[in-house]
């Protein structure tokens, strides 16, 4: 009798591909405790899901985590696990991959949660263009929150610490259970009527259930219509609500929400230091420049001034007289020089000094001087000029040389 003898790995690809081909184990939900729970550091998640008959293996890795799981699941949280069974071929064993991990109850609170975000972001909400900036320099700081836990401490003290100066005004709101949405309106529309510079609406993590007030459309809607800018500071950073996305900003913490709405004092008194620096500096550099000015100024109009103009013309005066003294001098000594020259020509050509020479000067009847023979005749007066008197005469003969 011939048997039929398969290997290990066969019959486990055999069951592999049954589990494949089964409809209900390829997409199944399953409701259990979790027990050994474990954070792989490559980032899967193992653990055991049982109920008190029975257990059985689950892995979620870590391409599901971001969108199949919204909280820290622990050991001992009722879970409903999303996904299919499959087999771990080299050891044999059947398991079920996690697509998705909510906690027990929470489907239907889910549902609505995302509905009325569908819903909100559609009438326009969440739009960016509703988003109220930020105050630069808070000083007045409103924050919706229970009077008692981490979360109001959390922001007062790193308000204190980033602004010693910051007044924080705390409105002591249920944040929790029945009656909380409404303590949260009333606190939103009360620190909005103040006139204060940014409220911050929030709490510490928790639930969803726990969460679920700031889920609310009236508080969504509170939070929309404030004048106020509001800060959502909601839950851990994994968390989200609706008021995450109404809000002008969200934090992750409400420490983080501190520091958001909160400026640091120091680095501004520094900066209005620098500031005063540089106003100071170039206060000094104007005014030592508008100095040289008026200095310049002063000069100009000193010259501009009626006696220093009088003396410039005086001086200049003083300056043209002399040069015309200079030039006056020289046309008196040119002439001068010219006349000692002229006098000696005429002092050669003197007839009293030819007289003094044992000259005469002859002059007929009429007083004209007698230089040629031809101008007198026989019979006709002269005179004869000499150096010591006058002698007359008359013509009695005349011959030429």
């Amino acid at each position: 009798m011939n048997k039929n003898i398969y290997s290990v790995s066969q019959v486990n690809t055999y069951i592999e591909r049954m589990f494949a081909d089964d409809f209900m184990l390829g997409n199944l939900s399953l409701s259990g405790e979790v027990s050994n729970c474990k954070y792989n550091h490559t980032g899967h998640i193992y653990f055991t899901l049982k109920d008190d008959k029975a257990a059985i293996s689950c892995v979620m890795f870590a391409g599901k985590r971001a969108k199949g799981l919204k909280f820290q699941m622990k050991d001992g949280d009722q879970v409903v696990v999303t996904g299919y069974v499959g087999i771990y071929k080299p050891y044999g064993t059947y398991q079920v991959y996690a697509n998705e991990i909510e906690l027990a109850g929470v489907g239907d609170l889910y549902q609505r949660f995302e509905a009325l975000k569908a819903e909100l972001e559609e009438s326009g909400m969440f739009d960016p263009m509703y988003k109220k900036p930020l105050p630069t320099h808070a000083m007045k700081i409103g924050v919706v929150t229970a009077p008692t836990g981490a979360a109001v401490h959390d922001i007062i003290r790193v308000s204190k610490t980033r602004n010693p100066f910051v007044q924080v005004i705390l409105y002591p709101a249920q944040v929790q259970g029945e009656g909380a949405a409404p303590s949260i309106i009333s606190g939103i529309n009360c620190l909005d009527a103040m006139g204060l510079d940014v409220i911050i609406v929030g709490r510490g993590g928790g639930s969803i259930e726990d969460l679920w007030a700031f889920n609310e459309e009236a508080v969504a809607k509170a939070i929309f219509h404030a004048n106020t800018p509001i800060i959502s500071a909601v839950g851990h950073e994994t968390d989200f609500t609706i008021a995450d996305f109404v809000a002008d900003r969200r934090a992750a913490t409400p420490s983080q929400a501190a520091e958001l709405a909160n400026f640091v004092y120091q680095d501004f008194a520094n900066q209005l230091e620098r500031y005063s620096d540089r106003i100071n500096r170039s206060f000094d550099y104007k005014l030592e420049s508008y100095q040289e000015r008026l200095n310049s100024l002063k000069e100009r109009l000193k010259l501009l001034r009626p006696d220093n103009r009088i003396k410039a013309h005086e001086e200049q005066l003083k300056n043209l007289s002399f040069r015309l003294q200079h030039l006056m001098d020289l046309k008196l000594e040119r002439y001068e020089n010219r006349l000692v020259a002229i006098s000696g020509r005429l002092d050669g050509l003197s007839p009293a000094k030819k007289l003094a020479s044992g000259f005469g000067y002859v002059t007929d009847s009429t007083g004209r001087r007698v230089d040629s023979i031809e101008q007198l005749s026989v019979g006709d007066s002269f005179s004869v000029r000499i150096k010591d008197g006058q002698i007359k005469g008359d013509i009695t003969d005349i011959s030429s040389l």
